[in-house]
Order: structure tokens, then sequence, then C-alpha cells
């Protein structure tokens, strides 16, 4: 009996020696492909290509590429309003947020909110149901919000703040 105890013991003890074996590797092996992925990029810088127009040189950056982030400012609610139809007048809902590029903007964006959502109200409550029925009719919307609230904030700063208008809600009942 006391040799079957020892025996139980000792093919226990060998299970537990290959557990921690492939235990161990499997962490090896993780961390080894863990540092390859996260070292193994390139150094080498790819070289800039500039597009030559016939006569004239290397053609100028596009000006926005070094604006900085994209950040998003919300607007605090969404817009309700009524907007007049053909058959019978509709309550749109729209949840709007703006595009700004780098903080100073965002900053500019959060503290003129008020104008901004006055501005934009004003844009949304000309439309017609007609037109927000259709998608042209939406972009049609968002780009003459983005006019309006970029001819706004030049006035007020000198400089286009917002470079888009986004729909995040549009709800028409």
């Amino acid at each position: 009996m006391a040799e079957e105890e020892l025996q139980i013991e000792e093919s226990g003890g060998k299970s537990k020696k290959m557990m921690i074996i492939i235990i161990a590797a499997v962490v090896i092996l993780g961390g080894g492909a863990a540092y390859f992925f996260l070292f193994s990029g390139s150094d080498a810088s790819v070289p800039e290509q500039t597009e030559t127009v016939a006569g004239e040189g290397p053609a100028q950056a596009a000006p926005k590429a070094n604006l900085g982030t994209a950040l998003y400012v919300a607007m605090p609610r969404p817009f309700v309003f009524n907007v007049p139809g053909s058959g019978r007048d509709r309550l749109v809902q729209i949840k709007v947020q703006l595009m700004v590029r780098g903080s100073d903007n965002e900053e500019m964006a959060k503290s003129h909110i008020p104008l901004i959502e006055g501005t934009l109200l004003q844009v949304f409550s000309n439309s017609s149901a007609d037109d927000l029925v259709t998608e042209a009719g939406k972009i049609t919307l968002r780009e003459d919000a983005l006019s309006e609230v970029q001819r706004v904030m030049n006035e007020i700063s000198g400089s286009n703040v917002v470079e888009q208008v986004l729909f995040t809600g549009f709800v028409m009942q």
C-alpha cells in the first residue's frame, strides 16, 4: 500500500513538471512574438513623393496637412425643430458634432457654442421637409450649415475654426 501511494505521488509530480514546462514555453513564445510585432517596424523613412506641374516645380502640400489633429466638438443637445412639408409639417431632430483641427480651434468652438447653436438652428429652420427626405437635401443642409458656421466664426476669430459639420443623428417624423 505504501508503494502504491508512492507511485501515485511520483506520477503527479511528473505531470506538474510537464505542465510548468509547457506554461513556461508558451509564455516565452508569447513574449517573443509580442517583441517581434512591437519592435519589428521598419526604420527606413518613405521618401515623400512630389508632383510637378509642367513648368512649375513641386506642387504645394495641402494646407490642411499641418493644422493639427482632428478633434470633435459635440453640441450639448440635439436640435429639435419643425419644418413645413407639402402634406404636413414635420418634426426633425438632428444631433451635430463639429470637426476642428487643433486644440486652439477646439477651445474656440467650445467657447462659442451658443453662437454656433443659434447659427445652426437658423440654417436648419430654413429647410423644408421635402428637401430633407432625400440624401441630396441632407448633404445640401450640411454644406449650408458648414458655410454659415464658418462665416460666423470667421467674423469672430478671423479664421475658419470649424472644418466640417457632421450629423451624428437625423430623425424626421
